[in-house]
C-alpha cells in the first residue's frame, strides 16, 4: 500500500480523547522496545512519524497515527518495563484495558514479539488478554533481520509452539531493515480494516 498522507493525530489516556472519526483501528502491542514505532515507520515508508527511542518504556499513552484518513495505526504503550513505578504500571494497564474492551473501531490487534527470543510470560499474558477480547489479532515475529533468513521459519515455528497456537492463528515475520516481510503484513492489516 501507499501511504500518502500519515500524520500524528493525538496521544490518549482516556475515552474522552479518542479520536471521533469512527475509522477502523489496527493496534499494535508488544512489550517495551520490541520495535512498534519502528513497525509503523517501515509500513509507511517515512523515516520518523512514529517516535522511535532506544530507551524502554518511552511510550506512556495510547498514540493515534491516522494513515490517509483510512484507517489509525494505534500504538499502545509496551509492557514489562521495570523502571515503570507500580502505581504508573497500573495506571497505565488501566487505560490499555478500558480501550481494548470498550473501542468498537478496533479491526484488528497486533502482537509485536521479538522473533529471537521464545515469548516471555508477559508475552504470554497479553498473547491470552488479546485473545479474551474477542478482537481479530496477528502475530507479528519482529526483528527478523536479526537471524540469519534461513532460521525465520524455525524462529516463527518457535513462537508458535510457545503459544500453542492453532493452524487459524497467523504468525508473520516482519523487519525494519528488510522490506522483504512489508507486503503480507499489509495484506492482513488491509483485510481487518476492510472488514470493519
Amino acid at each position: 500500500m501507499i501511504v500518502k498522507n500519515p500524520k500524528f493525530e493525538i496521544s490518549a489516556v482516556s475515552k474522552k480523547q479518542y479520536p471521533s472519526k469512527g475509522i477502523p483501528e489496527i493496534v499494535l502491542a508488544g512489550k517495551s522496545n520490541v520495535g512498534k514505532s519502528s513497525f509503523i515507520n517501515t509500513l509507511i515508508n517515512r523515516k520518523s512519524l512514529a517516535r522511535t527511542s532506544s530507551e524502554p518504556g518511552k511510550t506512556r499513552q495510547i498514540n493515534f497515527y491516522n494513515i490517509d484518513e483510512k484507517f489509525y495505526f494505534v500504538d499502545l504503550p509496551g509492557y514489562g518495563y521495570s523502571k515503570m513505578s507500580k502505581q504508573e504500571q497500573e495506571k497505565v494497564g488501566k487505560f490499555i484495558e478500558e480501550y481494548l474492551f470498550s473501542r468498537e473501531n478496533i479491526a484488528k490487534i497486533l502482537l509485536l514479539l521479538d522473533i529471537r527470543h521464545k515469548p516471555n510470560e508477559n508475552d504470554k499474558l497479553m498473547y491470552d488478554y488479546i485473545r479474551s477480547t474477542k478482537r481479530p489479532y496477528l502475530i507479528i515475529a519482529n526483528k527478523a533481520d536479526k537471524i540469519a533468513i534461513t532460521k525465520v521459519d524455525e524462529a516463527v515455528q518457535e513462537i508458535r509452539q510457545s503459544l500453542n497456537l492453532s493452524d487459524k492463528e497467523i504468525v508473520l515475520p516482519f523487519s525494519a531493515e528488510r522490506k522483504i516481510y512489508s507486503d503480507s503484513v499489509w495484506k492482513n492489516i488491509l483485510i481487518g480494516v476492510e472488514k470493519q
